[in-house]
């Protein structure tokens, strides 16, 4: 155990966000999620079942920097219609961090192609609907 490490963040998933570069990118999906397929390195999937994802990104987020270099730092999956409801959680979660915070929101299939690119996934409990959120790492 670690002080001022919330539990949600498991040995694997803290020793991922440290190996992690600038420019690495992670994703945290939601129990539809194809993770197992998700990225080209299979090692790199972590698990996360029984939490949701605003409770890992408000953990991650603790400890992350987001890259802001580039035009967004933060990727969604847009639904075929609507908005997710679970978008405003991670607004006020990523609003609340002190990050700059550029969000990118795009189709499902670019989504995918996105995500097969990220440096890990971690796949989470989450049920809610397009519930997917990449996470670009910054630098201290």
């Amino acid at each position: 155990m670690l002080k001022g490490i919330d539990p949600v963040i498991s040995p694997e998933l803290l020793k991922i966000l440290s190996e992690m570069g600038h420019g690495d990118e992670i994703l945290l999906a939601d129990g539809n999620y194809p993770a197992q397929g998700a990225v080209k390195n299979m090692s790199l999937v972590t698990r996360a079942d029984g939490v949701g994802i605003p409770k890992l990104l408000n953990a991650i987020m603790k400890l992350f920097p987001l890259d802001t270099f580039l035009d967004y730092n933060v990727v969604l999956m847009l639904p075929e219609k609507g908005v997710p409801q679970i978008w405003e959680e991670y607004e006020k979660i990523l609003n609340d961090s002190g990050e700059i915070v550029k969000i990118k929101k795009v189709p499902r299939f670019a989504f995918y192609d996105l995500a097969s690119k990220s440096y890990a996934v971690v796949a989470s409990g989450e049920r809610a609907l397009y519930a997917n959120i990449i996470l670009r790492k910054g630098v201290i």
